[in-house]
């Protein structure tokens, strides 16, 4: 919801800047940063990162593993199954669906954890970045300053990208809560 207010306002901004004139549009300076590069190779993004991929390969192996089982289970079945008597069939069988939705439990909260990470990450850093932005806009009188991560821009010019200057700033200030 976020994303979508931000874009109507971009737009709007955008329509706006082009109804003022050309004259107006000289004095305007419009500054452009991606706040996901700012995060991926800050030193604290990618401190968080890494955390994140311990997180994934501890919880992909776990998942592999359930996966092998059922598919073990679901093997066995399928070539016992006109060896076996109905009722051993129908335990077999149910003793897999429970196994099955017990493996769809685990990706799922796998998956949660995981989103939940990354927001903890996100609530943490971004805060910090747009506080770095806002002050580098008003030390350099910049009118306006988008987040081409979030607000998608088929073209900018890159001399006004301030990647590089938000991510050295953010490097050298953030300190993470503990």
């Amino acid at each position: 919801m976020k994303k979508i207010n931000g874009l109507c306002l971009s737009i709007a901004i955008v329509f706006l800047v082009c109804l003022v004139g050309t004259p107006v549009l000289a004095e305007e300076k419009i500054g452009f940063y991606d706040m996901d590069q700012v995060i991926r190779n800050s030193d604290a993004g990618k401190k968080s990162i890494e955390g994140l991929k311990k997180i994934v390969d501890k919880s992909k192996a776990v998942i592999q593993e359930r996966e092998e089982e059922l598919q073990k289970l679901k093997d066995e079945l399928e070539k016992q199954r006109s060896l076996m008597k109905p009722d051993v069939l129908k335990d077999k069988e149910a003793t897999y669906q429970k196994k099955y939705r017990d493996y769809q439990i685990l990706v799922k909260d796998s998956n949660e954890e995981l989103q939940g990470k990354q927001q903890d990450m996100a609530k943490e850093f971004v805060p910090e970045i747009m506080k770095i932005v806002r002050g580098i806009g008003e030390r350099e009188k910049y009118s306006l300053i988008i987040d081409v991560y979030t607000v998608p821009v088929a073209y900018w010019n890159r001399t006004n990208d301030l990647t590089k200057k938000v991510l050295d700033e953010f490097n050298r200030t953030f300190k993470p809560k503990k």
